[in-house]
Order: C-alpha cells, then structure tokens, then sequence
C-alpha cells in the first residue's frame, strides 16, 4: 500500500495546476467552476487508484453533513485499504461539518486523501484559514472569461492528446462553443476522436459552424478583411435563419477592437500579447486583418458600429437594416 505524502510546508498552499493534483492528506479545491472541480477530482481519483485499485472512495455532503461523520468515515477499515473521501459542498457547509472539518485537518488520518471542494465565497473562512495556516494545496477553479483562456485551454487540451490544431481553428471553435467551458471540453474531445491530421477551421465548421457566435465571427471575419460579398452573403444566411443582429454588431466590434489595438503598433507577437491582454495567435490574425486597414477608415468603423450597437438595442425601427448598413460600410473601407 502507498500512503499518500503528507504536506508539511507552508508553499503547498500556493495555486496548485488542477491538470495535475499534488497528492497530500487533504487537498482543496476552490472556485465556482465545476468543470474544473470535477476534473481535479478526477485527475485526484487517478492517482490514487494507480497506487492501489483497491481503493476505498467516500463522498459526503457539507451542506447536509452529520456531526462525527467525517471521523468514522475515515478510521482504518477491516483491510485497511486507503481512502479517499470527497467532501463537496463547502460553500454551504454547516456547523458540523465545520467543527469536525477544523479538527480533523489538525491530525489528518493515515492512508486517506480528504478532497475539500469549496464553491467560492466567505464560508467557512475559519476553515479555510486554518487550510492556508497549515500549508494544504489548493487548487484554483475559476472561470475562463478571457479568449485567450479559452484559446489556450482549447491548444493544451489538443497537446495532451498528441494532435495538432491550427489558431484559427482554435479562435473559431472559441467563438462557437467559447461560452462554456465544459461544452469546449467536450468539443476538443469530439474533435480529436471524430478527425485524424491537422485539425483546421473546416472541421470546427463541420461540426460548430451553426453555432450563432460561429456564425457571427465568420461574417465579421469577411467584413474587416474587406470581402464584401461574402460578409453580405453570409450576415443574410444568417439573419435568416433566426441570428439575432446583437450578437453580430458585438462580434464585428471586437474585431475593430482588436485590429485598432494592433493598428500601427511595432513589437514581436509574444511581448505584444502580453501588453495588450491578448494570445499571440490573435496578435497574428489582428496584424494581418490591419493590413487591409487605413487610419481613417478605422475611425469610420468605429463610429458606424457605435451607432449599429445603439440601433440594434432599441434605438431603430429596423435593427436589421442598422446591422447590414454596417457590414456594408465596413467591408467596403476596408481594402481588399
């Protein structure tokens, strides 16, 4: 049998990499992003069950714990196998989870693994001080909001598995399915088991490209890179089909964002992207849609987007109308 190493220094409470779990007698996992949770867990379970199949697996519930649970739920069993005892729920714990959870922390049971998964937020403070206090890995589980997030979570889930994706596939299969990221997992894995080679933007859109952001970022793809029958052709596809025009505007300004950030500015890819918040891949793909761009004509796609936003929001009898005027005016500016 292989005990679980224990942690004794404090540097075990810094951010641990939720791919790969530190083993420890106990373990928290903190943050509102179930996905990530789970697959800390499972990345945990793994591990354990690598060391010995015989595993002994107990889940409990904080919000509807019993007082004296955890304790018996942890004592060596007939055979003593080792244990692994996920306790979820921490942002509801209750008071008994509570004292039993600070006591047990202090003198944690050999042969078992106590997984801590707290949702976020301000319960329990007293125990997750004390978890800080004695040096217990915790393991980040927030949110993906950026693109860039996604967009790298999306290349080293494709680097895990071997295969290769290429970035605009990446950025396409962000916009299409970006909004959740067990939904993006869930992508990337169809995608490695359904293709063989190079994944490309033709088999995102093979199998996402009906997706309403998939469809707004194609439109807005043609617009700034001044293909003007092609953005009408595909903005017309898809507002009949039932697109809302908001999501359109919101796609075509982002690209204006990006391409004005990167408008006239000097650097390599990788120190651009880290001043200006973005991947280097989106740094790539700015610079090359800046290239069918003049100074001015930025500023007029600016401004004709600022009027389409307010339009399609309830300023404009027709938002549709608004939306269409401005794919006309931004991929005419633009140079082909």
């Amino acid at each position: 049998m292989s005990p679980a190493p224990r942690t004794t220094s404090r540097a075990g409470a810094a951010g641990a990499d939720w791919r790969d779990v530190p083993l420890a007698p106990v373990v928290l996992l903190f943050g509102p992003e179930d996905f990530i949770a789970s697959r800390a867990v499972d990345d945990v379970r793994r591990k354990l069950r690598a060391q010995n199949p015989e595993l002994e697996l107990t889940t409990l519930d904080a919000g509807h714990y019993t007082a004296g649970n955890l304790g018996m739920v942890a004592s060596p069993s007939l055979f003593s196998e080792p244990k692994l005892i996920e306790a979820s729920g921490l942002a509801a714990m209750n008071d008994y989870f509570l004292q039993d959870a600070l006591a047990y922390i202090k003198d944690p049971a050999p042969d078992v693994t106590l997984v801590l998964v707290h949702g976020g937020g301000v319960r329990g403070k007293k125990l997750l001080d004390a978890l800080k206090a004695l040096g217990v890995p915790r393991v980040e589980c927030q949110p993906l909001k950026k693109d860039q997030d996604k967009a790298q979570f999306v290349s080293t889930e494709f680097q895990l598995a071997r295969r290769r994706i290429d970035a605009q596939a990446v950025r396409a299969l962000v916009a299409a399915v970006g909004a959740s990221l067990s939904e993006l997992a869930a992508a990337c894995s169809q995608l490695i088991a359904d293709t063989t080679g190079m994944v490309s933007t033709d088999d995102v859109d093979k199998y996402y490209g009906g997706r309403v952001e998939a469809t707004a970022f194609r439109v807005a793809d043609a617009a700034l890179a001044g293909n003007a029958p092609v953005a009408l052709s595909t903005l017309r596809h898809a507002l009949a089909t039932g697109v809302d025009p908001v999501p359109l505007v919101a796609a075509l300004a982002m690209k204006v964002r990006t391409v004005a950030k990167v408008f006239g500015v000097r650097g390599g890819s990788a120190q651009l992207a880290s001043t200006l918040g973005m991947a280097p891949w989106q740094v790539d793909a700015a610079r090359r849609d800046a290239g069918h761009w003049s100074g001015p004509a930025l500023v007029q796609a600016i401004k004709v987007l600022a009027e389409a936003d307010a339009q399609v929001k309830g300023g404009a009898k027709d938002p549709v109308f608004a939306v269409e005027r401005a794919v006309t005016v931004i991929a005419t500016a633009a140079r082909r």
